[in-house]
């Protein structure tokens, strides 16, 4: 029989047993001063790059981001400057504005983005983004001396004043960007596993449920098998005897708590990337709750506008400018007398007279 003495009651101790949660700890990258040169690999750029292709939140976000950004259309006060870049044809069939929102894609998702320009007599000729997986720099006296891109056999020297190289969000002493997906690697594979789940329940769910056999003879089993399997495939009824096998419906929980937990993770996402989800889409969203997405994104793709045209002026003297995105004023009646649903103080209303409204 059990003791029943409150002298016997204990404690547990999960301060020792269960850790606290640690961040890891991040050494930026740095040039090294020990060698006369000092090379810089881009090897995360395939791993983004597949992420950039199979994941659609990461390809939703980005190509958002980009065609805020810079994919209004661009100007620029010197006509010979416009000219050489209206017959930019990058790879054969590419056009400048296609080549800046490749490259405002890529800096993105790698971190940094690379264009080499080509110039004939001191005007451009051609563009050409390279990707930066087949990019090293490298760097003497912590300072870029050269690129070089690999040809398939060798690495091809490209003069600094040649390369145009964008990087996202570089800090301190770091000698290359950081890619958006870098801190969203958890949502973006949480998402995936997720989906992957609710792929398999949902396929599962096709099932009739699960048959429970009267005999434990395989031959019969197997006959019975087949027989519902052939009337499930041609919707047709399935007639065995009465007593030898029972159907029951096969268990399956609620999508809802999944669905939650996936539409919780894509909204973490769309966040920690800097895109609200009102931009990429309507769904869910409220028309306050749209408007108010507009309005705090201005900020975030206005900086990354600003970003390029600095980077094109400063390194390659292209003086452009990227035209800017349609703008929520004209969607906000401008005074008092055109909101005609507004329900606020009226002039007419602190007007005396005997008229009754």
């Amino acid at each position: 029989m059990a003791e029943l003495n409150p002298s016997s009651a204990t404690t547990t101790n999960f301060t020792g047993a269960v850790p606290d949660f640690i961040v890891n700890s991040k050494a930026l990258d740095v040039a090294s001063p020990n060698k006369e040169f000092f090379y810089w690999y881009f090897e995360l750029a395939t791993k983004y790059n597949g992420y950039y292709f199979t994941v659609p939140e990461i390809t939703c976000a980005a190509n958002a981001m980009a065609t805020w950004a810079v994919g209004a259309g661009w100007s620029t006060p010197n006509q010979v400057l416009k000219q050489e870049l209206d017959h930019v044809t990058g790879m054969g069939k590419d056009t400048f504005s296609q080549i800046i929102w490749n490259h405002e894609v890529v800096k993105l998702i790698v971190g940094d983005a690379f264009c080499e320009v080509k110039r004939k007599d001191n005007k451009i000729i051609n563009m050409i983004p390279i990707s930066p997986e087949r990019i090293r720099i490298a760097y003497k006296d912590s300072r870029i001396v050269h690129y070089e891109a690999w040809t398939g056999t060798e690495w091809r020297k490209i003069n600094k004043e040649n390369m145009l190289h964008s990087t996202n969000k570089r800090i301190g002493d770091q000698i290359h960007g950081t890619s958006q997906i870098a801190s969203n690697e958890f949502e973006v594979d949480a998402i995936k596993e997720a989906l992957a789940d609710e792929r398999v329940i949902k396929h599962r769910d096709k099932a009739l449920g699960i048959a429970y056999y009267k005999t434990d003879n395989a031959g019969k089993i197997t006959y019975a098998n087949s027989q519902i399997e052939k009337a499930v495939k041609n919707g047709e009824m399935v007639g065995l005897p009465e007593g030898t096998v029972e159907i029951k419906p096969y268990p399956s929980r609620s999508s809802e708590d999944r669905t939650a937990w996936i539409e919780t993770l894509t909204n973490r996402f769309y966040r920690n990337f800097g895109v609200p989800r009102s931009i990429a889409s309507s769904e869910g969203t409220s028309e306050v709750g749209g408007k108010m997405g507009n309005v705090n994104f201005e900020p975030t793709y206005a900086k990354e506008r600003m970003d390029m045209e600095a980077d094109l002026w400063n390194q390659q003297a292209i003086e452009v400018t990227f035209e800017k995105q349609a703008q929520l004023g004209g969607l906000v009646a401008a005074n008092m007398n055109k909101s005609t649903g507004d329900t606020s103080i009226q002039p007419n209303d602190v007007t005396a007279n005997m008229q009754r409204e």
